[in-house]
């Protein structure tokens, strides 16, 4: 399968909805990243420690663990047509907010709540399953990932210079808000541009809301299992928040939020047994059966790739600042060269599952994750710029072909629930970005890319249980009939 067949240089039919999409997620990203080059300015007008920086960076990623799995959901139900401009319209505002913000605790509210913004993803990936066949979703998907998260690099390269045009002590404010205003401009222009489903399509959706659909009793104790990580990093977060560590929340607070959080859990698992008690009454037909391990696999990929991504992307410019000890610009401008691999890694890694086959890829781009951050963990003021920029694209390379690669896998599992399992896997890349944040803010920056690594190589191992996707899955037209989807 090679990109002229995908006809990118067009503007009709399905690349017509690829090249909105990908810029729907740019602008999420541009939003979501609005921060991270202006760090060092933000720093200045608040006279912010280096905790409290941490603590923003580690905020900024919490809220989309939960946001992911219920845009999943909302996706899902209500199509992207109307849940990605809804989500680009809310953070437009959360995104001024930040703007405004004159304090610590308000600029850490704000950064909290514009992680929601990072669920805009899983919108674009469900919608590009509706519109692209198993022989080219992996490359469709991957430019659609790799044009979007090119926002990070983006708000890198653009917000800096837009600060000093606007000038003085509040040039990161007008930096910040403009990335909102054009959020909420984009919102109005993709509602009115594109549809669910090519014309005579069906929209598959979930049997019942609340819960993923699994098909067997095992698959449903490992389900909610899998969904413990989630509200874990949460709790580490509350800790990383408390006396103890930055002391941004009371004791009782954080007592509070422990006690809701086991509660939430307990609520969650009620609802996946009530979307799934079916199971313990009659067993699911051999046609309509799908394997979690399947997405289990795949969150674990996702939180080292992206989780990693997320992580290094906000962290770099300031590890370049410290280590090199050049300008917050010229910090900036080298920090982008990861997110700027998106450009051509995430295609590269949606284009090697199509052609050589979803485990294979998959294998390698985590292999080559592994072996790159552990380049990175070596790097010190000795080492040329020009080598340490190059180590670090180089691994980025893999980190955002192993993104691609996933993401290939994803809408291959069962079409109807594409949108949960993308905010699944979603989820736990920000449980990756929290937990390997948090593991930055009390360890050494070359013990942090170490530490990666390693997670990494456990990755490869548990990717050695996924199967190669093959064969057909069953979906249910609204009149009972079954239609079949090919997925390889």
């Amino acid at each position: 399968m090679s990109a002229q067949k995908l006809k990118l240089l067009s503007f009709s039919g399905n690349t017509r909805i690829l090249h909105l999409s990908w810029m729907a997620f740019f602008i999420s990203f541009l939003v979501w990243f609005n921060h991270a080059p202006l760090l060092i300015s933000i720093q200045h007008t608040f006279g912010l420690t280096d905790q409290q920086i941490k603590t923003i960076l580690i905020l900024n990623v919490a809220l989309t663990i939960p946001a992911r799995i219920v845009v999943g959901m909302l996706v899902d139900k209500y199509g992207p047509r109307i849940t990605f401009p809804l989500l680009l319209g809310i953070s437009s505002f959360i995104c001024f907010f930040f703007a405004l913000a004159d304090s610590f605790e308000q600029l850490a509210v704000a950064r909290f709540m514009i992680g929601f913004v990072g669920a805009g993803f899983v919108i674009g990936i469900r919608m590009i399953s509706e519109w692209y066949p198993a022989k080219q979703v992996g490359l469709a998907s991957g430019i659609y990932g790799g044009l979007g998260n090119f926002g990070a690099a983006g708000a890198a390269i653009s917000l800096p210079a837009v600060a000093l045009l606007f000038g003085g002590d509040d040039g990161w404010r007008y930096a910040v808000a403009s990335t909102g205003v054009i959020a909420l401009v984009y919102a109005f222009i993709y509602y009115h541009a594109v549809s669910d489903t090519p014309k005579g399509s069906t929209y598959f959706k979930p049997k019942k809301s609340g819960g993923l659909e699994v098909t067997s009793k095992g698959d449903l104790f490992f389900y909610l299992f899998m969904n413990i990580p989630m509200y874990a990093a949460l709790a580490v977060l509350t800790w990383k928040l408390s006396p103890t560590g930055v002391n941004l929340l009371s004791a009782g607070t954080v007592q509070a939020i422990y006690i809701g959080l086991f509660v939430f859990y307990f609520y969650q698992a009620y609802h996946i047994y009530q979307v799934n008690k079916d199971l313990f009454v009659k067993a699911i037909p051999e046609i309509h059966r799908y394997k979690f391990k399947q997405v289990a696999v795949l969150d674990l990929a996702y939180m080292v790739a992206f989780g990693s991504e997320l992580a290094v992307v906000s962290m770099l410019p300031l590890f370049f600042y410290t280590t090199f000890e050049i300008s917050a610009v010229q910090a900036g401008l080298l920090g982008s060269g990861f997110a700027f691999m998106n450009l051509i890694s995430r295609p590269t890694g949606g284009l090697l599952s199509d052609r050589f086959g979803r485990k294979a890829a998959l294998s390698f781009c985590i292999a080559g994750l592994a072996v790159g951050y552990y380049v990175m963990s070596q790097i010190t003021s000795e080492w040329p710029i020009a080598l340490a920029v190059l180590a670090s694209m180089g691994c980025a390379f893999f980190v955002n072909a192993g993104c691609g690669a996933v993401f290939a896998v994803v809408p291959l599992i069962q079409r109807r629930l594409t949108g949960q399992i993308a905010g699944m896997a979603g989820a736990y890349g920000n449980i990756g970005a929290l937990i390997f944040l948090t593991i930055l803010s009390l360890v050494a920056t070359q013990t942090f890319f170490l530490v990666i690594s390693a997670t990494a190589i456990v990755t490869l191992i548990a990717v050695q249980f996924m199967d190669e996707p093959k064969g057909q899955m069953a979906e249910i037209l609204p009149d009972g009939t079954v239609q079949m989807i090919d997925v390889n």
